[in-house]
């Protein structure tokens, strides 16, 4: 793989004008990037050189954004952001239930994209956990290990996108304290996070899917956020 020190982003897009849009504003900010106008000649480009980060297109011929990301999180955990044109609640879904760690509909600002970009990179590559763990005691059934990033509930593993489990640590080391959804996009999503807070209830929503019956600690609290109960 070829070594740099600029961040490297594949900017995947069937719209030309969008992709070099994006791909100038990206260089004049110091990122590296590469093009790819579908699915197939994204997967291409990934395997000639690993990106730091995929801006990933939905609407797509020959291989749309869905199976592409799908295909991406098969060979590794690159972070994604999902840029499309449709803002249901249900592509949102999709998007993160498939690993995507942002979604962004159209249109959007570059000054926001690129906060978005900054946000996810220091997310996925900054910082380490501490070595500790949450043992079946104080959850039942459900166990954090920490220092290797894993989860287990009643002894399965279960597979989470990294925002998913920084959002479950950061309600594990708040047990019985009610958080806003203000709170919660402050500490996992950070200050400088520009979006709407219906992505908190997206991702609960998600992680407490893949909890099974221990999602039923994530509580609601109307009006308010959420908090970890047991």
């Amino acid at each position: 793989m070829e070594q740099t020190t600029r961040p490297f982003i594949l900017i995947v897009d069937d719209e030309e004008r969008m992709r070099r849009i994006i791909t100038d504003y990206l260089r004049i900010k110091g990122y590296d990037t590469a093009e790819a106008s579908d699915g197939v000649e994204a997967m291409e480009k990934f395997e000639q050189r690993i990106p730091d980060l995929v801006l990933l297109d939905v609407m797509m011929p020959r291989m749309d954004g869905w199976e592409t990301c799908r295909a991406i999180h098969a060979r590794s955990r690159v972070p994604i952001i999902m840029l499309t044109a449709r803002g249901q609640e249900e592509d949102e879904l999709q998007g993160f239930s498939l690993g995507a760690d942002e979604y962004i509909t159209k249109p959007f600002s570059l000054k926001i994209l690129l906060a978005r970009i900054e946000a996810v990179l220091r997310r996925t590559g900054g910082g380490t956990a501490e070595p500790s763990f949450v043992s079946g005691q104080d959850a039942p059934g459900l166990i954090v290990d920490r220092e290797g990033r894993e989860v287990r509930v009643d002894g399965t593993p279960v597979e989470l996108t990294y925002t998913e489990y920084e959002l479950l640590v950061y309600l594990l080391d708040n047990p019985g304290i009610a958080l806003s959804r203000d709170k919660i996009l402050d500490a996992v999503w950070r200050y400088d996070y520009y979006g709407d807070a219906r992505t908190v209830d997206t991702h609960i929503k998600k992680l407490r899917s893949k909890l099974g019956p221990r999602g039923e600690y994530i509580r609601t609290i109307r009006g308010v956020g959420y908090k970890f109960e047991v």
